[in-house]
């Protein structure tokens, strides 16, 4: 994607060569110009156009005959291709995650969840079954409160204050993890048209939610302590961005967590150019409550505040948060009671009984433990097969690892497929597609398997 959310290079051919046929140019069953001619052919490398290919085959515009080429398919039904462009982008732009929720693969070191290995002194089924939810009357069969359980808001809102962030319970919207909190935020503040900044590499199933909702957005460096300022300043004064997106703590995909002068810095030319914080904090209960939170310097000003379990309890309690000024926090709650009406009281009743029990903060010591090791041991291991490791890991799952230049990200990729690995290129995660130094997402926990070692160490 190109800054300001416009078309791929890739967008560009499968647009060129989509009209062609649908244009009857290209007839059924021919065949397309090889590769490496296509490649001549759209000033492009031959990596884009293979990209370009396998996603007009993946969408059903192309063949790929084995020895042979690509071929224009047959002749399709309209009602079976009626997606609009901006829903097909914004799928091909999530494509990752599709794979990571696909369990076929025997080594996950792009994996965004630990191994369920890390989870096995906190068996969630055993805990339930002790867990008391009074479901008394007609209450139990209801909706619940569309803000969610009361006693687990102030809970969160005990927590945070905990971390410097002064909110009472009337300010904590419950939602069915970070990426609703997230798209109820994205479907608030913004319309089709308005542009907003992002970190890059960042998190990419926010960038298929704007995409799907026509908001352009514009990637951010970042850096081994935050967003690099200087890039921030020239994109806010030049783009007047309505919101930008971050993840201060250990970063998603980086790893890295922002020191305390970019953070203050940061909130300065928000409140200069004026747009709204959104900061992501998936990570926030297995790191130090005095870690520098946007939402603690700020108190909930201009920035918005997300929070999860999924990362930390169960990606199957779907239990998130929004943390933000009273009225907003009303706002996003109509807006919630409209689009899903409620989340699971059930769910949340769980969560809450699961942190007063004592049972959750046993299992985090447990997590934090694991991290650490985790990470203390792989370090060596990917810097002695060839990556490069330049942001410190701030307590996270995550590692950058950076390759050597000119690695195609692309035939690694497919490479490690063929072997049962999966990985997570460096690419998916920048705004625009495009990398300064080839790179992976690498998980602590998978990234030492000796599988993953031994294939990096015959691939480059």
């Amino acid at each position: 994607m190109e800054e300001g959310g416009g078309v791929t290079r890739v967008g560009e051919i499968i647009g060129k060569i989509g009209a062609q046929i649908d244009g009857g140019l290209l007839k059924p069953g021919e065949r397309l110009l090889s590769v490496r001619a296509g490649a001549v052919e759209h000033g492009v490398s031959k990596n884009t156009m293979a990209e370009a290919y396998d996603r007009m085959v993946a969408r059903g515009l192309l063949e790929a005959k084995q020895g042979s080429g690509y071929f224009v398919a047959a002749a399709r039904s309209p009602a079976l291709d009626t997606r609009s462009t901006h829903v097909v982008d914004a799928v091909d732009l999530v494509s990752l995650l599709r794979e990571q929720l696909d369990q076929h693969y025997a080594v996950r070191v792009g994996d965004g969840r630990p191994p369920p290995s890390w989870m096995k002194k906190f068996e969630l089924g055993s805990h339930l079954r002790g867990i008391k939810t009074p479901f008394a009357g007609e209450a139990g069969h209801g909706y619940g409160s569309p803000w969610g359980f009361g006693p687990l808001r102030e809970r969160i809102a005990l927590t945070l204050a905990e971390r410097g962030v002064t909110v009472g319970a009337d300010q904590i919207l419950l939602t069915q993890g970070a990426n609703h909190a997230l798209d109820l935020v994205v479907r608030h503040l913004l319309e089709p048209g308005d542009t907003v900044l992002v970190d890059s590499p960042g998190y990419y199933p926010l960038f298929g939610k704007l995409k799907l909702a026509k908001v352009p957005f514009v990637g951010v460096r970042r850096l081994h302590d935050g967003p690099d300022l200087d890039d921030l300043a020239a994109k806010a004064a030049a783009l007047k961005p309505k919101a930008f997106f971050t993840q201060s703590l250990a970063h998603n995909p980086t790893g890295g967590s922002i020191s305390l002068p970019v953070a203050h810095r940061l909130l300065q030319l928000a409140d200069r150019h004026g747009f709204h914080v959104v900061e992501d904090d998936p990570f926030a209960d297995i790191l130090p409550a005095s870690s520098p939170r946007l939402a603690a310097l700020d108190q909930l000003d201009r920035v918005i505040h997300v929070g999860t379990f999924s990362k930390t309890l169960s990606a199957s309690l779907r239990v998130g948060f929004i943390a933000a000024k009273p009225a907003l926090a009303k706002t996003l709650c109509d807006l919630k009671m409209l689009t899903v009406v409620s989340t699971s009281d059930y769910v949340e009743r769980v969560v809450h009984s699961l942190i007063v029990s004592g049972q959750y903060l046993r299992h985090l010591r447990g997590l934090k433990a694991h991290v650490a090791e985790a990470t203390a041991s792989v370090l060596p291991s990917l810097q002695s097969v060839g990556f490069e490791t330049p942001v410190a890991p701030a307590g996270g799952y995550y590692v950058w690892g950076v390759l050597p230049p000119g690695t195609d990200e692309v035939a690694l990729v497919k490479a490690a497929a063929a072997e049962s690995i999966f990985v997570a290129p460096g690419f998916v995660f920048a705004a625009d597609r495009r990398t300064e130094r080839p790179a992976m997402r690498l998980n602590i926990a998978c990234a030492g398997d000796p599988r993953f070692l031994d294939f990096i160490r015959r691939h480059l």
